[in-house]
């Protein structure tokens, strides 16, 4: 069985896409950075979760090399 080349590409993809979010985050902290705690708390979990969101198709996508 030969190995398939779309792991080692979501791979890069996924490095990609994390990379990408935390730029994206961290260009964003010297807005948030000014918000009360009590508001800053959220942004940060929900910033830290969402950017899983993306992953799942494209590990279906490695494993089966279909979308949905």
């Amino acid at each position: 069985m030969t190995p398939s080349w779309r792991k080692p590409a979501g791979m890069l993809i996924i490095l990609a896409i994390i990379a990408v979010w935390c730029v994206a985050v961290v260009s964003l902290s010297g807005v948030v950075g000014q918000w009360h705690w009590a508001l800053q708390l959220p942004f940060y979990i929900v910033t830290g979760i969402v950017w899983i969101a993306p992953l799942k198709p494209l590990l279906r996508w490695m494993e089966t090399g279909h979308w949905r």
